[in-house]
């Protein structure tokens, strides 16, 4: 009975050390590139027509870490154009990525 109670005990022991030891303050890579690419867009001189309008653009990181944008599906040429030149080889900062992988990302445009 105390080999299994001592069994038991080790094994909580490791477990609670395996929690502790993964890391914590992790930063989701997707919401940090989110975040910069909203930057990127923040600033723009659409007229009121043009805002309240959403795009989906998919795009990939090539390996100087710039946003090569594929594609931007919206009803609005201008939106599109917008979106393509405000993003298009803009350097972003990620520590953690996959050179080519493609992502795609909802954009609303608002005044």
């Amino acid at each position: 009975m105390r080999k299994l109670s001592l069994v038991f005990v080790a094994a909580m022991l490791l477990s609670v050390g395996s929690v502790f030891a993964n890391e914590s303050s992790a930063v989701d890579p997707s919401k940090s590139l989110s975040v910069q690419i909203s930057q990127l867009l923040k600033s723009n001189t659409l007229t009121q027509n043009e805002v309240e309008l959403t795009a989906q653009v998919r795009f990939t990181l090539n390996k100087e870490h710039q946003i090569v944008v594929l594609s931007v599906v919206t009803e609005n040429p201008i939106i599109a154009e917008f979106v393509k030149a405000k993003l298009n080889y803009k350097n972003v900062d990620l520590n953690d990525y996959k050179e080519g992988k493609m992502y795609t990302f909802p954009v609303r445009i608002v005044g």
